[in-house]
């Protein structure tokens, strides 16, 4: 068990340097060009689910807080919301960016969510668009707090901390099932490689905490879950603009039927990738 605790440390701590790296790179980004990317969202109009998911599948954090404060002020319509919601990874990315043996997976990934979030945007646009009411807007990171820094560096910090915090922890939990499993039995609980396991794992994706994103990430690297899986479980993984969104947008239930025609997406996404992919 001392190996098991070991081998969790050092590979956690191997990728200390590149996710404070990351995040720096990540704030930096956010801190000059966020304020762009907001007003490229609001002007967008019909080309908003293209927009929404081209710029959500870069890593930044807050943007789908962006994303949810904009469509709570009528200032973008349900499929852009969906576009950012279901092609933002940020987490994941950064996980897999720091295993060198898994360049591919990022591309592949990222290639993949922005697809789905522009085809679910748009066909969600055709079917359910209608002009919304818009209402003062109050922009927030209900997450970090991020706007409250003036520099980069100890918001960085703060969320480099936080998620080797977690990514320790769940490697920890994650290597002692597998001492005491195997990876085989592992990805049986999960339901195997079927049409079966998006489902869990999308309902996974929509806990609102990069935990969510951590989670699968780990599970795909090793081998329990399949791509199709870890696909379905971060299209739903919209992190916290979920909670800014029932925060700042008064209709409950609009919100409510958002979350369930993410999951389906999600699951649908995960499915149809599990049949043919």
């Amino acid at each position: 068990m001392f190996d098991v605790l070991l081998d969790a440390i050092l590979d956690s701590l191997k990728t200390l340097p590149f996710l404070f790296g990351a995040f720096l790179l990540m704030e930096a980004a956010e801190k000059h060009y966020g304020k762009h990317m907001d007003a490229i969202l609001k002007k967008s109009k019909w080309g908003g689910p293209l927009a929404g998911s081209l710029l959500g599948c870069i890593p930044q954090c807050g943007f789908s807080v962006i994303a949810s404060n904009l469509y709570a002020g009528g200032l973008i319509t349900l499929g852009t919301l969906l576009a950012v919601y279901l092609s933002t990874s940020d987490e994941a990315i950064i996980l897999l960016l720091a295993d060198s043996s898994r360049g591919s997976d990022i591309l592949k990934l990222m290639l993949t969510k922005v697809i789905i979030g522009i085809l679910a945007g748009y066909v969600t646009d055709l079917i359910f668009f209608k002009q919304r009411q818009g209402r003062n807007m109050e922009q927030i990171c209900s997450d970090c707090h991020c706007e409250e820094e003036n520099g980069i560096l100890k918001p960085a910090l703060h969320h480099t901390i936080h998620l080797f915090s977690w990514l320790l922890v769940l490697t920890l939990i994650l290597n002692v099932v597998m001492e005491l499993t195997g990876a085989e039995q592992l990805s049986a609980w999960l339901l195997g490689n079927t049409v079966f396991q998006p489902v869990l794992a999308a309902l996974i994706g929509l806990i609102p905490n990069c935990a969510a994103s951590v989670i699968l990430t780990q599970l795909y690297l090793s081998g329990a879950i399949s791509f199709a899986s870890v696909v379905a479980g971060l299209c739903t993984g919209a992190g916290a603009g979920l909670l800014v969104l029932f925060k700042m947008n008064k209709d409950k239930r609009e919100n409510l039927k958002i979350l369930s025609l993410l999951y389906v997406i999600g699951v649908l996404a995960g499915i149809i990738l599990e049949l043919f992919a």
